[in-house]
């Protein structure tokens, strides 16, 4: 059976860790730059979640270097998919970095950010913004076996993390139930979360950036910071939209879909190095070499 195959093939929340590989979803499209759009949602739906407001609260850069944070970020995704046995080294390394956060809240609960449902909910929450951003951003919408097979490749990354087989729903069915649910039930409105979509609309300036340059940064991403604050708004669920008061109507929908419709038209246009980030990039660089040379290799004389 070939990578693709298994990463395709219907899966258990059992199994053993193993990275990503050519041939699957995660490897043609988490890497793309159009990526970035939702990944504002799944943080803003983490932040939600009471003990992984509490953690960010407390050890999170994201008021204080949010530039930062969100590049650190983007490149710790990339490497998930595309950085291949160093794949799993970077879930081990975020596993251990997170070890030590912890804080109590202010009705003294304790709060662990290894706590294996919260931790679960990150990267679950990562699924549901893959799948909103495939919804509007895509040339055609997914097939439901395209989003099974695609979560079936997320139930491979959870496993990567090493997230208990308990806090996996095994197929995609069973991540729906279960993402309704905490939706509705279990995520609360929280000053995290509205602080973060504040920084979402107005970006704060990279650390260092000398304070003379900080009226031409917040004109250059002021049009960024309402495009993306729009897009975080349009695709979190209506229920989670209504906990932070955060209003949607009509004629916003029709507008996020015709923006839709041009990111998806207009970035398969561009060259590959403009479509991916760079570390996606270059791993695909590497690929088609291999491909190249394998093709080489098997067309010598004998």
């Amino acid at each position: 059976m070939t990578q693709a195959e298994r990463m395709t093939t219907p899966i258990g929340a059992r199994g053993p860790r193993r990275p990503f590989e050519p041939g699957s979803r995660m490897w043609e499209e988490v890497g793309l730059v159009t990526f970035s759009l939702t990944a504002g949602t799944a943080f803003l739906l983490q932040t939600m979640e009471p003990t992984i407001a509490a953690v960010v609260d407390e050890h999170s850069t994201f008021r204080t270097d949010p530039v930062g944070r969100a590049l650190r970020s983007i490149a710790s995704v990339q490497m998930w998919v595309y950085g291949g046995t160093e794949a799993l080294a970077e879930a081990d390394r975020l596993r251990e970095m997170h070890a030590s956060l912890n804080t109590t809240d202010a009705e003294g609960t304790r709060h662990t950010a290894l706590s294996a449902g919260p931790w679960a909910w990150v990267l679950l929450t990562g699924a549901y913004a893959f799948l909103e951003g495939a919804r509007y951003f895509a040339r055609r919408p997914l097939t439901e076996r395209e989003k099974e097979d695609y979560y079936a490749e997320t139930v491979q990354l959870l496993r990567n993390f090493s997230v208990s087989p308990k806090h996996i729903p095994a197929t995609y069915a069973e991540f729906l139930r279960y993402f309704d649910e905490m939706v509705r039930n279990q995520l609360r409105p929280s000053v995290v979360a509205r602080d973060y979509l504040n920084g979402v609309r107005n970006i704060g300036p990279p650390l260092g950036l000398p304070r003379a340059l900080r009226p031409l940064w917040r004109m250059v991403t002021a049009p960024v910071g309402r495009l993306q604050y729009f897009v975080t708004v349009g695709t979190t669920p209506e229920p989670a939209r209504r906990a932070l008061g955060l209003r949607w109507s009509e004629a916003d929908e029709r507008r996020l879909r015709l923006i839709g419709r041009l990111v998806a038209y207009t970035v398969p246009l561009l060259p590959e190095r403009l479509r991916y980030f760079p570390i996606a990039y270059r791993a695909r660089r590497v690929e088609h070499a291999r491909r190249k040379l394998r093709k080489t290799i098997d067309a010598r004389p004998i």
